[in-house]
């Protein structure tokens, strides 16, 4: 059975004394308390018979001093036995003979003996210091961290001893604390002294005040957190890494940014060198078939170090095949060179001391060359830069400023950050070829040359997004209608790439088939959407790579009548028309923007304006208004106010509104439609009320014929009979009143004849026995073009005639 001293932290210490003999001739109460033996029960007895297994010759043979002899197991009164540290002090009079020995005892599980090996034995630094910093105390990890053991440092003031550490943040706080008696905790970074690594110490410093709360000393307790240190370093520039490279999509810029993410936190010298082949967007060397057959050329395009400026031609880099470099691009993988082997450091610690232990690097890593030394450098890590399986260059990181050599640690994250430079320096790569790609393909699909028409005069821009942001889909058209008509376009398919500009002449095609109908705009547009909804997932972008093509789309689409002056436009996401009168003052467009393309279910809703004669409109994509330094509102302001000034012409009021909208870095697509109207001559326009009876058809020949001899195109008569004659006999026959006959002489004349039925006619081949049904077949024989325009009123059966104007 043991003694246990339950909520007693400190247990008594013992002291008793025995004479030369070894007889027990004094005996205290801690001695009791302790043992539970009495003074009379002790007294007198020979000190070895209260221990359970005495060493030979005790005390007398234990020597004397002030260490402890170590445990030894004494005998309770109650039979149990008490564990305790002994320590033997000699008794001398006054003459220096030996009156007897001082024996004191105390347990071994008790404070202050467990505490003080605790102490002393814990794997963190742990020190002590009277309030003006001098060495009251340390254990053995503290000896170790300032390469001094206890003794010698014992009294002495610690910035006198090490003047080297006096200012640094560790020194002024421990300052702080033993003045103001508010504890700290700080984390400080210092290489020890014998070591080539610099650690990283979680340092908590505290007061000890004495019974009446005045502090008497400072002690301070530091562990070593290198690894877990160093791992947050290393995240944190890998997250800088993530975030700042590959932000430009340019080679070399993207080279650049490689290195600067690295200097100064990882290493002090960088340089990227890429074949000449990956900076013209070319398919570089696949890793696969990189052979050494001979000096191996690359382009210096990105490096960083104190005094390097970035050239203003990526110089050329010459690669021998037996040098590292080249041997680093053949095998596909990084090398360590040092300078010397890897010092001492890091016993205390986990993180640094990697870099001397072999079994953490990769086969045939460090290589030490001696050769460095001389350059200035203490390592460097080449790193081969691979991309989906193609070999584009090689990376070089260098360190010569600091003392640390480069660890294992270090050349994962070398190559972590080479690993996303590389893909990054891939995609700029294949951005180049694709924007090159994207922008000959939609400059093919916009109109080259406006066609002209004697509705209006056009002027027209595009300007694709800088470097940074790819081609994108806006896209504009004019495109001729029935009756004189005109029809205005803009477009614009969120996202860039090739895709986008794909999806832009898949859409700009599609208009021009709907618009070759004759559907009004809110119909067709409504038909846009549809169209829109139901293609087939295989034309969708896989991936993230490229944006989402007709699901993010607008459009706008106006149709403008020479004859009546008006103007209809419907509206699918996309920003309104500016109207501008001949006098300068800005006509409202009482519309609102319908839904995008692709929602689906939503109504387009179209508006009618009328417009004088000689009014601008203005048709443009979001890219020309929007930036992020000023609002939409703002910006749609500033281009009213630059159309309605002073200009020689269309085209060159198109040249300023894009000087004065545009910044230099753009990131989106620009395209500006600048249409000026005309009227057509009312003496030009003709037409007739017709009543639904088959006589009236001899009425309609004549009617026809006097207009054409009125307009001196008396060649045209007979043919302009025999359309007039069919196309109203199928509206008496076929269709429903009112029924109407209007000529129009334009570049060409032009026959309608409108009815209230909703019914198309059919273009069909007759046969031999049918009375009818050769009406239509004799006027697309006759007419140059013909067609079928529906209105909220009906139809209009028009055709179209090539004449000579006089």
């Amino acid at each position: 059975m043991r003694v246990e001293t339950v909520g007693i932290r400190d247990a008594p210490t013992a002291v008793v004394v025995v004479d030369p003999s070894g007889v027990v001739s004094g005996w205290c109460e801690g001695a009791r308390l302790l043992l539970g033996w009495t003074a009379g029960e002790t007294v007198g007895r020979p000190a070895a018979d209260l221990l359970v297994d005495p060493p030979p010759g005790f005390p007398e043979s234990c020597g004397t001093g002030p260490d402890p002899l170590g445990a030894i197991t004494f005998r309770h009164s109650n039979g149990s036995k008490v564990d305790v540290v002994v320590t033997v002090q000699p008794l001398h009079g006054a003459e220096g003979r030996i009156l007897g020995r001082a024996v004191t005892v105390q347990r071994w599980d008790r404070r202050p003996v467990i505490a003080d090996r605790v102490f002393e034995q814990c794997p963190f630094a742990l020190g002590v210091y009277d309030p003006e910093l001098r060495f009251l105390w340390m254990n053995a990890v503290a000896s170790s961290v300032i390469a001094h053991t206890e003794e010698q440092v014992l009294g002495e003031k610690y910035r006198e001893l090490f003047p080297e550490l006096d200012g640094l943040a560790y020194t002024n706080k421990l300052s702080e604390v033993a003045r103001t008696g508010e504890p700290a905790r700080l984390i400080t970074v210092f290489r020890p002294r014998g070591s080539n690594y610099a650690n990283a110490w979680a340092t908590s410093m505290w007061p000890v005040r004495d019974a009446e709360g005045r502090v008497r000393a400072v002690a301070n307790w530091g562990f070593d957190m290198s690894a877990e240190y160093w791992a947050r370093q290393r995240l944190l520039i890998l997250g800088e890494a993530s975030s700042g490279i590959g932000q430009t999509l340019d080679v070399i810029g993207t080279a650049e940014e490689l290195a600067n993410t690295s200097v100064p936190g990882f290493v002090d010298q960088v340089t990227v060198d890429l074949f000449e082949e990956v900076l013209r967007g070319d398919e570089p060397p696949s890793s696969a078939t990189f052979t050494l057959e001979g000096t191996v050329a690359l382009r210096r395009v990105g490096a960083k170090a104190d005094a390097e400026q970035r050239p203003e031609l990526p110089p050329p880099i010459h690669y021998s095949p037996n040098s590292v470099a080249a041997r680093c691009m053949a095998a596909g993988r990084s090398t360590v060179l040092l300078a010397a082997e890897p010092g001492p450091g890091g016993e205390w610690g986990f993180g640094p001391g990697l870099a001397a232990d072999p079994a953490h690097w990769p086969p045939g890593n460090p290589v030490i060359d001696g050769t460095l030394g001389a350059a200035g450098l203490t390592g460097r890590i080449i790193v081969p830069l691979r991309a989906r399986d193609a070999l584009l260059g090689v990376v070089t990181f260098a360190r010569g400023d600091r003392p640390e050599a480069f660890t294992a640690d270090d050349l994962i994250l070398a190559e972590e950050l080479a690993a996303k430079a590389a893909v990054a320096i891939d995609n700029a790569r294949r951005y180049t070829r694709e924007h090159t790609t994207a922008l000959t393909l939609q400059r093919s699909l916009l109109p080259g040359r406006l066609p002209g028409h004697e509705a209006i005069d056009a002027a027209s821009r595009y300007l694709p997004a800088g470097a940074g942001a790819g081609v994108g889909g806006d896209w504009y058209d004019v495109i001729p209608l029935s009756g004189a008509r005109v029809a205005l376009v803009v477009g614009d398919v969120v996202g860039h790439g090739l895709h986008a500009s794909a999806s832009m002449g898949r859409l700009r095609t599609a208009v021009r088939t709907l618009a070759d109908v004759d559907l009004p705009p809110d119909e067709l547009l409504t038909h846009l959407d549809d169209l829109v909804l139901h293609l087939p997932g295989n034309l969708q972008p896989e991936g993230d790579s490229e944006s989402a093509g007709e699901s993010g789309a607008t459009c706008l689409y106006a149709v403008y009548d020479p004859v009546s002056r008006r103007c209809t436009l419907a509206s699918a996401g996309h920003p309104l028309p500016l109207v501008i009168a001949p006098d300068g003052t800005s006509i409202p467009v009482p519309a609102r923007q319908g839904p995008p393309l692709g929602i689906g279910g939503l109504p387009f809703e179209a508006t009618e304006l009328e417009l004088p004669e000689g009014s601008l409109l203005a048709l443009y994509t979001d890219g020309l208004v929007e930036r992020r330094e000023r609002d939409v509102d703002q910006g749609i302001t500033e281009l009213l106010r630059t159309l309605t000034g002073p200009a020689a012409s269309l085209e060159a009021l198109c040249d300023t509104a894009m000087d004065v909208m545009l910044p230099t870095n753009r990131t989106d697509d620009a395209a500006l439609l600048l249409a000026r109207t005309r009227a057509l001559d009312p003496e030009h326009v003709a037409d007739c009320h017709i009543e639904p009876d088959t006589t009236q058809v001899a009425n309609a020949r004549k009617f026809a014929a006097e207009r054409l001899r009125a307009w001196g195109l008396e060649e045209a008569e007979f043919v302009t009979e025999l359309v007039v004659s069919e196309l109203v006999t199928n509206a008496i026959k076929y269709g429903a009143p009112p029924i109407r006959l209007r000529l129009i002489r334009n570049t060409e004349l032009i026959c309608e004849v409108s009815d209230a039925s909703d019914t198309s006619p059919h273009l069909r081949r007759a046969r031999d026995v049918d009375e009818g049904g050769r009406g239509l077949m004799l006027v697309a024989q006759l007419t140059q073009a013909w067609g079928t325009r529906h209105s909220t009123n009906g139809k209009t059966i028009w055709c179209a005639q090539t004449i000579g104007l006089t």
